[in-house]
């Protein structure tokens, strides 16, 4: 069973997408902010993160680029899973080391699972 780390500070959308990834068969864990991501990342060594980018205490932009840095994580893709829709997020996610950018309102949580598989089956 692959493991996603979310590191999402809403709620709402922390228990939506770990219920819709716990019946697609993954296992879930959650950080509300960048710090938590970076510390659960080096002590689960989650398959795959999605990362929000507005979060308190660290952002994900840097959350990532701190991973990707940090040699017992850079191996983890990372999606950026988030609001902001702009270009210059996704070029700036893509240049600290994101495997992909997502929009949420732009997916359904369904589209987001399958994400997942395809970037876990293309081992990125």
């Amino acid at each position: 069973m692959a493991k996603v780390l979310l590191v999402e500070d809403d709620q709402f959308l922390q228990k939506m997408y770990q219920k819709k990834f716990q019946i697609s068969g993954f296992e879930v864990e959650i950080a509300k902010d960048g710090e938590e991501g970076l510390s659960k990342m080096k002590a689960l060594k989650p398959d795959i993160v999605l990362m929000d980018i507005m979060m308190p205490k660290l952002n994900g932009i840097d959350a990532t680029a701190a991973a990707k840095s940090d040699e017992t994580t850079r191996n983890i893709p990372i999606i950026i899973l988030t609001n902001l829709s702009s270009t210059e997020d996704a070029q700036t996610a893509v240049k600290k080391g994101a495997v992909d950018f997502m929009v949420k309102s732009n997916f359904t949580p369904a589209q987001v699972v399958e994400k997942v598989k395809q970037v876990l089956a293309s081992g990125k």
